[in-house]
């Protein structure tokens, strides 16, 4: 028989925290779910009034400027009107909530963003998330409450460690712009652990490039861009060929004069790319801008040079948390972000502190997912982390691997490998990603790089998008829960 003390020894074991979760996007929402499983109480608190993070388009950038040259922004989104999913929708559902069709809703395989948005809804309100989130919330600080000596100058012991974190109704605080900001609007609360999930697509980040503090003509952001109708007739220079920047390019081509896509190194130019710069006469390859001159005339490399209306920078984004205070434990250099213990975890202030949705290159809901586990499961003890020390050196050893390799800095949480994603998930038992995920991932990035313009309608994967749909993932709740509408 079991006696009431050894009861109560036992649940004494799993510790329930008061964690503050910073956004409410797809990782916000996930983190969410598995520490309230764990019995934690979860605050979610979110700056704008629904959910979805970046995937909640907003087309008033009026108020934004148009390089993102504020320390907090007004817009958190970065997504254009035209934009559709890069991915098939197979592979980016959590492992249990598949990405399905729906009928009355965009059935394509790479559907338009607010598809994407309308999942994110479904899954909130499916396991009674909004219940969680404050809405219309923004932070304006979150800081050590107890800051005892220990690793790395943080905390030695993490039960005694709290966060304080401020924060306004952001409604007001946009009125507050305009009359005065008023700190006694700051709402102060405690929590014993915090999970930053802002995400990593709205900061910009912006080359260097000699003159562009004095063009005078119009520079944007691809953070601000939302329609091409402002640039009717215009001459553009899209700066960047990744995947917003050929994306853009090709949402400009009806409407602007001419279209210059700027890249670095035409080695990086695929042969999708190469069809769309034949098909069309106003679009023009050239190399990377020298410098610009106050007349509006635009200097490359090679000594050629335009006249241009607007520069386009679609240089990618960085990593910022301006609402975060750990007195210089945590930092952002040259967009690397640490130091994280498996992109996760600042040693000295795990798992009271954690980061979800840093790395980048990879399939984002399923690799959330797995970050999410650990952390709520680190938070009610089940699982330990490595010694500070520990978790520290595997930080110095993984940048050193990356030094050697030539990884630059800001491409330290780049990670485009399979591989990793499974070691990680391996942390907690989380399941490896399915083969047909990770086939239909490579197909997707091969016929993208061969056929820029037509992939998302025109893949031919059919034998492992069969595989897909007969596997636990969208057979698990039953075609009643989430009806498969083929098209």
């Amino acid at each position: 028989m079991v006696s009431e003390r050894s009861i109560i020894g036992i649940e004494s074991l799993k510790t329930k925290k008061k964690v503050c979760v910073i956004g409410a996007g797809a990782s916000g929402l996930v983190a969410a779910r598995e520490l309230r499983k764990e019995g934690h109480k979860v605050v979610i608190l979110e700056q704008n009034d629904d959910v979805g993070g970046q995937w909640l388009y907003n087309p008033n950038v009026e108020n934004e400027h148009p390089l993102g040259k504020s320390k907090f922004l007004n817009v958190h989104t970065s997504i254009y009107s035209s934009l559709r999913l890069a991915s098939p929708r197979e592979i980016m559902g959590f492992s249990d909530f598949p990405f399905v069709t729906k009928k009355g809703r965009d059935t394509r395989r790479f559907p338009g963003h607010n598809e994407l948005l309308l999942y994110l809804k479904d899954f909130s309100q499916y396991f009674g998330l909004n219940q969680l989130i404050r809405f219309n919330t923004r932070v304006e600080y979150v800081g050590i409450m107890n800051n005892k000596n220990g690793c790395f100058g943080g905390i030695k012991d993490d039960h005694h460690l709290q966060w304080v974190v401020r924060s306004r109704d952001y409604c007001k605080y946009k009125m507050d712009n305009i009359h005065g900001n008023d700190d006694r609007d700051l709402i102060e609360q405690v929590f014993d652990a915090v999970v930053v999930a802002t995400g990593h697509y709205s900061h910009p980040r912006l080359p260097t490039i000699k003159g562009m503090d004095k063009w005078k003509r119009k520079q944007i952001h691809s953070h601000v861009y939302r329609v091409p109708d402002p640039f009717r007739n215009e001459v553009v220079v899209v700066v960047g060929n990744s995947q917003s920047g050929q994306d853009i390019s090709l949402d400009l081509i009806e409407v602007a004069k001419e279209i210059h896509l700027s890249t670095k190194s035409i080695n990086t130019i695929t042969q999708g790319l190469s069809k769309v710069i034949q098909k069309y006469e106003n679009m023009h390859l050239e190399p990377q801008i020298e410098f610009l001159e106050e007349d509006g005339r635009v200097v490359f490399v090679d000594g050629t040079s335009i006249v241009a209306d607007t520069i386009l920078y679609c240089t990618g984004y960085s990593y910022a948390f301006p609402f975060l205070d750990t007195k210089g434990i945590v930092v952002v250099d040259d967009d690397r972000v640490g130091p994280l213990y498996e992109h996760t975890f600042p040693p000295s202030l795990a798992p009271s502190l954690s980061f979800i949705g840093i790395p980048r290159k990879l399939i984002g809901f399923p690799f959330f997912e797995s970050q999410a586990i650990w952390i709520a499961q680190l938070l009610s003890g089940k699982r330990t982390l490595p010694s500070c020390d520990d978790m520290m050196q595997s930080i110095k050893e993984f940048y050193h691997s990356k030094d050697i390799a030539g990884i630059p800095k800001h491409n330290t949480h780049d990670l485009a490998e399979f591989e990793y994603c499974d070691k990680y998930g391996d942390n907690v038992g989380y399941p490896r990603l399915e083969e047909w995920r990770k086939k239909l991932c490579l197909t997707t990035i091969v016929n993208s790089s061969n056929n820029l313009e037509t992939f998302r309608d025109s893949m031919d994967d059919d034998e492992d998008l069969q595989e897909a749909y007969q596997s636990p993932h969208f057979t698990q709740l039953g075609a009643q829960v989430f009806p498969l509408v083929h098209m």
